[in-house]
């Protein structure tokens, strides 16, 4: 039996939505990686949608964040408007 390699995964730019909404919750201390993950596809959603606050999309999130939720927000807000996003 033979296995073949995995297939490449190509990684977005990083002036792309996706990639900055990630890298927007990199700081933010979670429980495990797994619910950080979770908070950066509902900030993904949120800024392509823009439906709601940013602090809605925290709480639908259901990440399990070590900070306050106002800490989480400002954490987030300053990575947004540090690449030209405006969040309000």
């Amino acid at each position: 039996m033979t296995t073949k390699a995995p297939s490449s995964v190509a990684e977005f730019s990083e002036d792309s939505l996706e990639k900055i909404a990630y890298k927007s919750v990199q700081d933010v201390p979670t429980q495990e990686p797994n619910d950080r993950y979770r908070l950066g596809y509902h900030v993904w959603a949120w800024l392509k949608e823009r439906k709601g606050t940013l602090k809605d999309a925290l709480r639908v999130s259901g990440s399990r964040i070590l900070v306050s939720d106002e800490e989480a927000v400002k954490s987030i807000e300053t990575f947004l408007n540090s690449k030209g996003i405006q969040t309000l």
